[in-house]
């Protein structure tokens, strides 16, 4: 029973591997010299003239976590366009197929709507 996850043991190894090896190799073949040039922190070529840690707007928060959303409502939609010919092939499933991704669309069109309504895209 267990060589069956003997495949699955070296998968996950190999991927490890991939994975921390250059970053080692890296680390111990690369030379260290740091200096304080190197160290200091650079912003587009000059020195940065604000700490990084500062708050941004909520607004900004609100836009990427809808962006966020709608980027991944399109993961659903490429697997039912992929099969989008096979649904309309069968008779029994050609209306339902496409009334469900329809009912789908629908319900991010409201959820857009409502976002844009309420002025979470507006940006001043």
């Amino acid at each position: 029973m267990l060589e069956n996850y003997l495949p699955i043991l070296l998968f996950i190894l190999v991927g490890v591997a991939i994975g921390v090896l250059p970053v080692l190799f890296g680390w111990l073949l690369a030379p260290s010299r740091p200096d304080p040039e190197k160290l200091s922190p650079y912003e587009c070529g000059f020195e940065a003239f604000e700490d990084a840690r500062m708050k941004f707007d909520v607004r900004y928060y609100l836009i990427a976590i809808i962006f966020i959303l709608f980027d991944l409502e399109i993961a659903f939609l490429f697997p039912w366009a992929s099969i989008f010919k096979e649904i309309i092939q069968t008779a029994s499933i050609k209306w339902f197929g496409f009334a469900e991704m329809m009912v789908f669309v629908a319900v991010l069109v409201v959820g857009y709507l409502y976002a844009w309504i309420k002025g979470a895209l507006e940006w001043e």
